[in-house]
């Protein structure tokens, strides 16, 4: 599928429901109206879920804050619905901060159980409270009104929900297209790769979890003016579910997913509803969950991650057009050769009684690539991990360009100009080579959410993605870039890892055994590489178990052992001292 045919199919789609209206009976529209409205909902789920990597199952709260609070504020004081809109998405993005601020910092199961845990407690809320109506809810909510027109039946309101679901699914593709996108993209790829970018997860995580919530409010404030009454009902913690259930129908990963979510179960539960009476007369009710959920369970076996990429399979791809070399990014003035930019002075680290770094020093200069080796356990990583932040140091000291950075965050670490790869390669891999290398960028560019929704962050996403393209050429990758990281094989995988950490301009570059699942050709390319960095300024510390590869680059060396810096010096000085041949028994491990 062409780019022209992606548009003309695009275009055809929003034709189509341009006229259903016109074709369709009442009840068929009013259930594409509540299509519109959960699509909304899951789509909001999608971004947090699905792409951001927060299960959560309390979207059914988010939505009901809004609908409650246009309801509250349309039947109670008399104000216009719109005035209710604001209301709604001013109440539930303040909500959301702060229920995101408390349980974003918790991971795996526990985040999933606290979201049911709030999703309950607004639920029993709503039912408590008396001026919203208790368990009985607000009746004769009014309709909308545009221009005088009130929007006070199915084919009236169609246009606006679905409006607002185009734009907002437009609003949520620009945003994944963009530097912040990308960021939220990354959370699966783990808080440490994240950070390493400098990234700031939990800020990326919270406005995350906030626009969802937002997305969730507007199907709230459609829903009440739609339906003309509230209750609790709607807005409990299986409803929530029912919407994960939509997303992962859908798929997950997919914006359109949304849509295809809330279309299939909705249509689903509604024939089931026409049906099923029919078939079994006197059972239907008991036995209508049972066959939603073997209807289902069938579903995932045919398309487990989703109808949206099953159907993809079967599709054409469309192949993007390369970026144009459209300008550059400002660069980073590296400092002078020679001149020393990194101090390691008497750091200790401890994991309970294991000391696995103890009072190691050195020193590396500008312009020059320092070898550190030594046997598996001897703490290499570990003293990787105290340089780059990853992991705090018990004592001692670390200087990065006359700055003390021993106690900072990762991320900060990252945009003062220190890019690492990992020793076990850490990638998003349903990225493509080109968005995984502009990841690099992130520290380099400034543009955020709502510049990157509203695409006014396209000068300098030309200027980021030529930036990519030629990290991508200097590894030998360029022309797979529209490739899945996936689909490399490790060697590939590691030498996208240095385009990315390339891409952030550092002044030190720190790799963990890059040369590792490399062939012999691979690794005299990677060699030539970064002996042309070198030439350009750029100092390199590098870890590796391959000697030859590590003694025929670096200009010293340092060698650790059980944790203590056993000596440094020169190649040949380090390949002669007897106490580094007894540490590698006559080679390497």
């Amino acid at each position: 599928m062409t780019p022209a045919q992606f548009r003309l199919l695009s275009i055809g789609a929003v034709v189509l429901l341009a006229f259903a209206p016109t074709v369709l009976s009442p009840f068929s529209v009013t259930l594409l109206n509540f299509i519109g409205i959960y699509a909304l909902a899951v789509l909001g789920l999608v971004l947090l879920s699905g792409i951001g990597g927060m299960l959560s199952f309390g979207q059914a709260a988010f939505v009901g804050i809004a609908a409650y609070a246009t309801a509250w504020l349309t039947t109670r004081t008399g104000y216009s619905p719109w005035l209710g809109l604001v209301l709604g998405l001013a109440l539930t993005g303040l909500v959301a901060a702060i229920l995101g601020a408390v349980t974003l910092r918790l991971g795996g199961h526990f985040l999933s159980l606290s979201t049911i845990a709030w999703g309950l407690a607004t639920y029993f809320l709503f039912g408590n409270l008396p001026f919203l109506g208790q368990f009985n809810g607000i009746s004769e909510v009014p309709p909308i009104s545009i221009g005088g027109h009130a929007l006070s039946n199915s084919d009236s309101i169609y246009y606006l929900i679905w409006i607002c679901v185009i734009a907002s699914l437009v609003l949520s593709a620009n945003l994944l297209d963009s530097r912040e996108g990308r960021a939220v993209r990354a959370l699966r790829g783990g808080g440490i790769m994240a950070e390493s970018l400098g990234i700031d997860p939990f800020r990326v995580k919270l406005i995350t979890f906030v626009i969802a919530a937002l997305l969730s409010a507007l199907s709230g404030w459609l829903y009440a003016h739609m339906s003309r009454f509230v209750s609790p009902a709607p807005f409990d913690v299986n409803v929530g579910i029912l919407y994960l259930l939509m997303a992962m129908v859908g798929g997950m990963a997919y914006l359109s997913g949304a849509i295809v979510g809330a279309a299939v179960v909705t249509l689903l539960r509604n024939s089931i509803q026409d049906y099923l009476p029919v078939i079994a007369p006197g059972a239907s009710g008991q036995l209508e969950v049972i066959v939603f959920s073997v209807l289902f369970i069938l579903l995932l076996q045919r398309a487990r991650a989703g109808i949206v990429p099953f159907a993809l399979r079967w599709l054409p791809r469309v192949q993007p057009t390369p970026p144009r070399a459209t300008g550059s990014l400002e660069r980073r003035r590296q400092p002078d050769r020679g001149q020393p930019i990194l101090n390691v002075a008497g750091v200790t680290r401890r994991f309970g009684g294991l000391v696995a770094v103890d009072n190691v020093s050195f020193e590396l200069s500008a312009g020059e690539i320092l070898g550190l080796i030594g046997p598996n356990g001897a703490g290499k990583t570990t003293m990787f991990n105290l340089i780059t932040g990853a992991l705090p140091l018990n004592q001692g000291r670390i200087n990065f360009l006359g700055q003390d950075i021993s106690k900072r965050a990762q991320r900060h670490i990252a945009r003062a100009g220190i890019a690492r790869t990992f020793q076990h390669v850490k990638l998003r891999k349903t990225m493509t080579l080109l968005d995984t290398v502009l990841l690099g960028t992130y520290g380099r560019t400034h543009s955020g959410f709502l510049a990157g929704a509203l695409r006014l962050d396209r000068a300098e996403e030309e200027r980021a993605r030529a930036e990519a393209m030629h990290q991508l050429e200097r590894v030998g990758l360029a022309d797979r870039a529209f490739e899945l990281a996936s689909n490399l094989p490790l060697g590939s995988q590691r030498l996208l890892e240095i385009a990315r950490a390339l891409a952030a301009d550092p002044a030190l570059l720190v790799l963990d055994e890059p040369a590792a699942g490399l062939r012999a050709g691979e690794k005299a390319n990677l060699a030539g590489l970064l002996e042309a960095l070198r030439a350009e300024g750029l100092s390199i510390l590098l870890v590796e178990h391959d000697m030859d590869f590590v003694m025929g680059l670096v200009d010293r060396t340092v060698v650790m052992d059980f944790g203590a810096k056993l000596c440094e010096g020169t190649p040949a000085v380090v390949r002669s001292d007897p106490r580094v041949q007894e540490a590698y028994l006559g080679g390497v491990a």
